[in-house]
């Protein structure tokens, strides 16, 4: 017997997840639900609630809907109805969803709080394949001005300009500065290149008065602080 498929159109008004949003709320609303309005429209045969559950099942393994912040345009489109287009609506769902997070923890980022600032980075930093150097920027009361992306590499290697690093400081007038930078390995442990490019960043700051608190290493959910290790200073060694 071959089963009969329910398109959307074909569900009680009810039923509908556009209906039932604005009767409702999207609170009311299932994860299938509200991944099948941000897709609209399924495959033949297949409806866009039916193709949204189907996704879900694929996430299940990863983690579920945090995956989106992760998986690739290519593992998207290895689902049976999902296409480029439907793969960058994904994607970017889990785009928004670090955004938001990372907006709403803003005023949760102290400087006095190696972990709290590390949290806050964690999800966008520590799946890179490559290494990323990222400058983070502090008013005079520990409160989160901004961040920006200095020096992007190769797994084994990343520049970063203490200049540039220091002309971003001057220009969103930060009081205080974080380094921040990801091991792809997933292991957080600092290298001797580690040490010297925080002392080079720590000398220029103490010059131009502009202190760098600390200097994070993200790896895979874990972190090495050198503030917490103790190496922010000129004569530290591992």
């Amino acid at each position: 017997m071959i089963e009969k498929r329910i398109t959307m159109k074909e569900l009680p008004v009810s039923e509908r997840p556009y209906e039932k949003c604005i009767s409702f709320g999207p609170e009311v609303l299932s994860d299938a639900e509200l991944l099948a309005v941000i897709l609209r429209s399924g495959t033949p045969g297949v409806s866009s609630r039916q193709l949204a559950e189907t996704v879900l099942k694929r996430l299940a393994p990863l983690g579920g809907l945090p995956a989106l912040k992760n998986i690739s345009i290519d593992e998207l489109t290895e689902m049976p109805g999902i296409g480029p287009v439907k793969a960058v609506q994904l994607q970017c769902i889990g785009e928004l969803g670090i955004r938001i997070s990372r907006t709403e923890m803003h005023a949760s980022v102290r400087l006095t709080s190696p972990d709290s600032i590390a949290a806050f980075f964690m999800e966008e930093m520590r799946s890179l394949d490559h290494e990323v150097v990222k400058a983070a920027y502090f008013d005079n009361k520990g409160g989160f001005i901004t961040s920006r992306d200095l020096s992007s590499g190769t797994v084994a290697r990343s520049v970063l300009s203490p200049r540039e690093f220091f002309i971003e400081a001057l220009k969103h007038r930060a009081v205080y500065t974080v380094v921040l930078h990801n091991h792809p390995s997933g292991d957080p442990t600092p290298s001797a290149e580690d040490l010297q490019l925080t002392l080079q960043l720590v000398r220029a700051g103490r010059l131009l008065q502009i202190p760098v608190y600390d200097h994070i290493i993200i790896g895979d959910h874990c972190y090495t602080s050198f503030q917490e290790c103790g190496y922010m200073k000129d004569d530290c060694a591992f």
